[in-house]
C-alpha cells in the first residue's frame, strides 16, 4: 500500500473509533485516498457516507448531520476552491457552536507556487473560524501511524464542544492503493489491532463552565429570553424559570427545551414585546437571556430597558447592544436563594396578556385572505405529526413561526442563527432529517429555496432524507418589505434591489431534479400534503407579499388595542 492510502485508511479508521458516525464526501482528485478509504469504511458498516457534489451545499448538509446526530460530521473535499465552497457553513458552524470535521486534501508543498492546478494555500482559509490540524506528508517508513492518529484525536478533541476543525491532509501521487509491497512494520497491527489510538472523551469536569453559582440578584419580576442553544442548558434554566415563577419567551429553536423544562413558555410573547408597549404590570425588572436571541427587534429593545443577565455556552454571548451586566456560562439549578421572592401577578399578568394576544392573532389570521407567510407557518406547525423535526428558513419563515406559532414540545426545530444566512438551509434540513431518523420539514422562502437549489442534486445510490420542504412562495425577498426600506418612500427602488422578483417556476425546477412538487391552495390541502411520507418533496404555497407589511402592522395594533391597554 502507497504511503497516501495508508495515510487516509488510518485517518478515517480513527474517525470511526472517535464515534463520528457520518461523512460527506465531494468528488475529486487529490481526496482519492479518503473517498476510497471512507467508501470501504461503509462498505463494512463501520460508518454512513454521502456523497455530494457541491462543496458549499454538501458542508450545509454535514452541518444538518451534526444537528441531528448531535455529534460532529465529517466532510472530505479535493484542494484549491473545494475548500473555499465551505467556508459559509464553517461559518455558520463556528457562529452557532456545531462540530464539523473538515478533511481538506491538499497539494504536497513542492507544488506550492508552482502554477499547479488546484493548490492555493489553504492551510487556515477558514480563519479564526476553525482549528487547524495541519498533517505531514506521508512517507515509506515506521512510525507514523501514533502521529496520525493522535492528529485526528486532536481535531476531534477541537469539534466536540461545537466548534470546525480543518484536518489538512497534503498528499502525494499515487492517489489510489497500490499492489505489492506491504506497508512498513507498524501498518497491519496499528490499523487492525488498534494500538496507539487515542479515544478522546470529555470529563465531567471539563464541561462544567466556570463561575456555576447564581452570585446577583434575581428580582421576582424577571422575564426569561431564550434563544438558540445547546437544549440541555435551555432545559435547565427553564427548570430555573418554572420554580421561580418567571414567565419564559422562548425562540423556535428553543422551544422544545425550555418546554421540557416546565416553564410557562408564552405563545405570543415575541409579539407582545414587538408593539414596544408593554405596561407597567408586564415591565421587567430583569432578564434573564438564555443562549443566543436574534430574531426579535422588540426582544433587543427589552434587553436595554432592564438588567440584564446572559447565560450562554458560546464565547460570543449575544449582547450586540452591550447591555449585559452580568454573563454566565451556567445557571446553578440548586442556587435560588437569590431570587427575591414570588409575585403571583407578574406570572398571572403575562398568562392573560399572552392568552389575549393569541384569541386576537387567530381571529385575524382567520379573516385574512389565505395564504399569508402568518398563516402557513401557524397551520404548518400545528398539522406536523409528533417527534417532527423542523427546519426553518432564516428570513421570515422563523419570524412567522416566532410570532404567531402556538408552542409544541415535541417537535424539534432547527435554524441557522450562528450567522442566519439564507445560503444551505435547505442542505442543512436534509442533513438533520437523515442523521435523526425522525419525520423531517422544512419551512422556507422562495429565494432560499433557489440559493440551495442543489441541495436536490442526490445520486441515485445515496441515502434520500424523509424531508418535506414546503415554499412559501411569494416571488422575491418578502423580508424587505418588514424593514425601513419597505415603506412608501423607497417605493420606487424596491422592487428592483429588494423585492428582487425571479418569476422561476419551482415546479419545473424540481421536475429537473426528479423531485416530486405539489401546488396547495389551501389550509386543508397544506395539511393533507405535509402528512407523514417517505422521500424528499416539495410543497409550494404561492403567497402576495405586497399585504405583508400592513398585515403585520394590523396585527401589533390589534395585540395593544385589545390586550395592552
Amino acid at each position: 500500500m502507497n504511503p497516501s492510502s495508508a495515510q487516509a485508511a488510518v485517518v478515517v479508521d480513527e474517525l470511526v473509533r472517535n464515534d463520528i458516525r457520518h461523512v460527506v464526501v465531494c468528488p475529486g482528485s487529490r481526496n482519492a485516498p479518503l473517498s476510497m478509504a471512507l467508501h470501504e469504511a461503509a462498505a463494512q458498516g463501520r460508518l454512513t457516507l454521502h456523497v455530494r457534489v457541491d462543496e458549499r451545499s454538501a458542508a450545509f448538509f454535514a452541518l444538518g448531520l451534526a444537528k441531528g446526530g448531535g455529534r460532529p460530521a465529517a466532510i472530505a473535499c479535493t484542494s484549491g476552491t473545494a475548500v473555499a465552497n465551505m467556508h459559509p457553513a464553517v461559518l455558520e458552524a463556528y457562529h452557532s457552536g456545531v462540530g464539523l470535521l473538515l478533511l481538506t486534501a491538499d497539494r504536497p508543498p513542492e507544488l506550492a507556487g508552482t502554477g499547479a492546478n488546484q493548490t492555493i494555500d489553504q492551510r487556515g482559509i477558514f480563519g479564526p473560524a476553525a482549528v487547524v490540524v495541519d498533517f505531514p506528508v506521508a512517507e515509506r517508513r515506521v512510525g507514523q501511524n501514533p502521529v496520525w492518529r493522535g492528529l485526528v484525536c486532536r481535531a476531534v478533541a477541537q469539534a466536540e464542544p461545537g466548534r470546525p476543525a480543518q484536518l489538512n491532509l497534503p498528499f502525494r501521487e499515487p492517489l489510489v492503493p497500490t499492489l505489492g509491497g506491504d506497508w512498513p512494520g507498524d501498518w497491519p497491527e496499528e490499523l487492525d489491532g488498534r494500538p496507539g489510538g487515542v479515544r478522546w472523551t470529555t470529563s465531567a469536569a471539563a464541561r462544567t463552565v466556570a463561575g456555576s453559582r447564581v452570585d446577583f440578584p434575581l428580582p421576582a419580576r424577571t422575564l426569561m429570553v431564550v434563544g438558540s442553544g445547546r437544549p440541555d442548558r435551555i432545559t435547565a434554566a427553564a427548570e430555573v424559570a418554572a420554580r421561580a415563577g418567571w414567565p419564559v419567551v422562548a425562540e423556535p429553536t428553543g422551544m422544545a427545551a425550555a418546554m421540557a423544562g416546565g416553564a410557562d413558555v408564552l405563545r405570543c410573547g415575541a409579539l407582545l414585546l414587538a408593539t414596544g408597549e408593554l405596561g407597567e404590570a408586564l415591565r421587567p425588572d430583569a432578564l434573564v437571556v438564555v443562549g443566543r436571541p436574534t430574531l426579535s427587534r422588540g426582544v433587543r429593545g427589552m434587553m436595554g430597558a432592564a438588567p440584564v443577565y446572559g447565560i450562554g455556552d458560546h464565547p460570543q454571548w449575544t449582547d450586540p447592544q452591550f447591555v449585559a451586566s452580568h454573563v454566565r456560562g451556567w445557571l446553578d439549578l440548586d442556587d435560588l436563594s437569590h431570587v427575591d421572592g414570588h409575585d403571583e401577578e407578574w406570572l398571572a399578568g403575562w398568562r392573560q396578556a399572552d392568552s389575549g394576544a393569541a384569541m386576537v392573532v387567530d381571529k385575524l389570521l382567520g379573516e385574512e385572505g389565505w395564504p399569508t407567510g402568518v398563516r402557513v407557518a401557524r397551520d404548518l406547525v400545528e398539522a406536523l405529526p409528533s417527534e417532527a423535526t423542523l427546519f426553518l428558513g432564516s428570513s421570515n419563515p422563523v419570524r412567522d413561526v416566532d410570532l404567531v406559532a402556538a408552542p409544541r414540545g415535541d417537535v424539534a426545530v432547527h435554524a441557522n442563527r450562528g450567522v442566519a444566512g439564507i445560503d444551505g438551509n435547505v442542505s442543512v434540513a436534509a442533513g438533520i432529517a437523515l442523521a435523526s431518523g425522525r419525520p423531517g420539514y422544512a419551512l422556507v422562502g422562495d429565494l432560499t429555496f433557489l440559493h440551495d437549489v442543489n441541495s436536490m442534486l442526490i445520486g441515485p445510490a445515496e441515502q434520500r432524507p424523509n424531508l418535506t420542504v414546503v415554499v412559501l412562495n411569494d416571488d422575491g425577498g418578502g423580508i424587505f418589505s418588514l424593514l425601513e426600506q419597505g415603506a412608501a418612500e423607497h417605493r420606487a427602488s424596491f422592487e428592483r434591489v429588494f423585492g428582487t422578483p425571479t418569476g422561476v417556476d419551482l415546479g419545473a425546477v424540481c421536475g429537473g431534479y426528479g423531485v416530486p412538487h405539489v401546488l396547495v391552495t389551501d389550509p386543508r390541502e397544506l395539511c393533507a400534503a405535509v402528512a407523514p411520507a417517505d422521500g424528499l418533496r416539495v410543497v409550494e404555497v404561492r403567497a402576495n407579499r405586497d399585504r405583508l407589511r400592513d398585515l403585520h402592522s394590523r396585527l401589533r395594533a390589534a395585540v395593544v388595542e385589545a390586550v395592552l391597554r
